[in-house]
């Protein structure tokens, strides 16, 4: 059951997951490819992500299915879903679970459910009785204008003691400086940016007692891996 654009605050919803949609109409053909070379942690992230019988797992921002294809190799991966604001995403991301040759290869079904991430909605989105273990967002929260839901959303979906991940952008500070103005400069052609406001609001959430945070540093703070555990 995905989100309703029609029901949604004029200007806003409907607008968002157009522009993802409009953003990538062409490049998800060529996403993974591209993106292997600065997306950096993703795995190490995935190398966090509990599995086993009974979990229930979602990305929100899944993009291309690229990390829950690779949950679902796992012997016993549990449940596995994925929400993204774009369709056109999604189109791509059910042709590579099929490419993966699903159950006949060991592949697990993996839900997939267009909607925005701030409407993240376990039971009425993918059918599940109870919150997720785990939540990740995979350089997602970079690329959303209404992260603060995003967040606060995960974490509503979140069962106590579940995690959430997040791997994204940091601040580039341990770098030289010519590589991180240019990487800045780059990456604004795609329409990501380093959002110190979303680190600071993590950092928050750690202070207020509502979830247990910690950073991990990835290549001399090009990106942050941060693991939130919900009280």
């Amino acid at each position: 059951m995905s989100s309703d654009p029609a029901a949604a605050p004029a200007g806003r919803p409907a607008d968002q997951a157009a522009d993802m949609d409009r953003m990538y109409r062409l490049t998800r053909h060529v996403y993974d490819v591209t993106r292997a070379y600065y997306l950096l942690g993703r795995d190490r992230l995935l190398d966090r992500v509990p599995t086993g019988p009974g979990t229930a797992t979602c990305e929100v921002g899944c993009g291309t299915a690229r990390n829950l294809i690779k949950l679902a190799r796992r012997p016993q991966p549990g449940l596995l879903c994925g929400l993204d604001a774009s369709q056109e995403m999604l189109t791509t991301a059910a042709a590579s679970i099929a490419r993966a040759g699903g159950p006949a290869a060991g592949i697990e079904p993996i839900r997939l459910r267009q909607g925005l991430a701030e409407r993240l909605d376990a039971a009425a989105m993918f059918g599940c009785p109870e919150p997720f273990d785990t939540i990740f967002f995979s350089y997602c929260l970079s690329m959303v204008p209404t992260w603060p839901g995003a967040i606060e959303a995960a974490l509503d979906n979140l069962r106590p003691g579940g995690l959430l991940l997040i791997v994204d952008f940091w601040d580039q500070r341990n770098l030289p400086r010519f590589f991180a103005a240019g990487l800045t400069r780059w990456l604004s052609l795609f329409h990501v940016h380093y959002r110190p406001e979303v680190h600071d609001a993590l950092v928050n959430l750690g202070v207020s007692g509502r979830v247990d945070v910690s950073f991990e540093s990835i290549c001399r703070r090009y990106a942050y891996l941060a693991a939130i555990v919900k009280r």
